[in-house]
């Protein structure tokens, strides 16, 4: 994979990690890339329980590259469209993954940075990182998923404000708004996270999957909608080889151990 990316194993844990320190880990095309490889590898190796999407040099990521973005005003619309689908393809790759994904920001995440947090799964912050719907302030509009992922948190009046001002705000303030499941100390972040990844990573990888997505679904479905498809996974789960070793190990009073059932 790309230097713009390095890619390490936690145990049952594989870290992507943001290498772009110059910039503040800014986005670029290989990193798009090389994150996606990376959730495909995590999706097909059986001994990858979770994922940790981090960045290099005390910054999670700084969002676009504005050196290249200014270039683009010369080009097609059509073609501006294209690149942008890089990240946006990016975005679908953390929410298609059937591992959970971990973010765990210090320092940066403003714009794209902030979309690609709040894009995963969990959310994993140092009291002190930033973060900043920052497109405003360049004369630009939210991408990334930005919009929809703070609107699941936050009232309309508070995502027009964070929107239209590009105020940064600590991780402690994201913390009060919702979306933060554990908050750190400066510097602390990402081994929090990978305590929580390790701890989820033991779990039934099949169950994981599909309460992932009840949980990614469940704020646009309606009651009736969730209901319908909560019950689908229920009655595929009840005869799966994981139920049997989850409920036998519960009746028999003993931990539930499902790595053995990971092919």
């Amino acid at each position: 994979m790309s230097q713009a990316l390095l890619v390490r194993r936690e145990g049952a844990v594989l870290v992507l990690s943001n290498n772009n320190v110059a910039a503040r880990n800014a986005l670029s095309p290989e990193f798009y890339q090389g994150v996606i490889a990376g959730l495909k590898q995590a999706a097909a190796d059986p001994g990858v329980g979770a994922v940790v999407l981090t960045g290099e040099g005390g910054h999670f990521c700084a969002g676009g590259d504005l050196r290249q973005l200014a270039k683009r005003r010369e080009l097609p619309r059509q073609e501006r469209r294209e690149k942008l689908e890089g990240l946006h393809e990016l975005i679908r790759a953390v929410r298609d993954c059937p591992k959970p994904v971990i973010a765990a920001v210090e320092g940066a995440a403003a714009g794209a940075g902030l979309s690609l947090a709040l894009a995963c799964d969990m959310l994993v912050a140092a009291k002190n990182a930033v973060f900043s719907v920052a497109y405003v302030k360049v004369g630009l509009t939210p991408d990334g998923g930005a919009t929809a992922f703070l609107a699941e948190f936050v009232s309309r009046q508070v995502l027009t404000e964070l929107c239209l001002t590009g105020e940064r705000i600590s991780g402690e303030r994201l913390a009060q708004l919702g979306p933060v499941n554990r908050l750190t100390e400066a510097g602390a972040a990402l081994a929090e996270a990978l305590r929580l990844a390790e701890h989820i990573a033991s779990g039934p990888e099949q169950a994981m999957a599909r309460i992932k997505n009840l949980c990614r679904e469940a704020p646009r479905n309606t009651l009736e909608e969730q209901l319908e498809l909560e019950a689908q996974y229920m009655v595929i789960s009840q005869e799966t080889e994981e139920s049997r070793e989850g409920i036998g190990a519960f009746l028999e009073k003993r931990q539930a151990d499902f790595s053995k059932l990971r092919a």
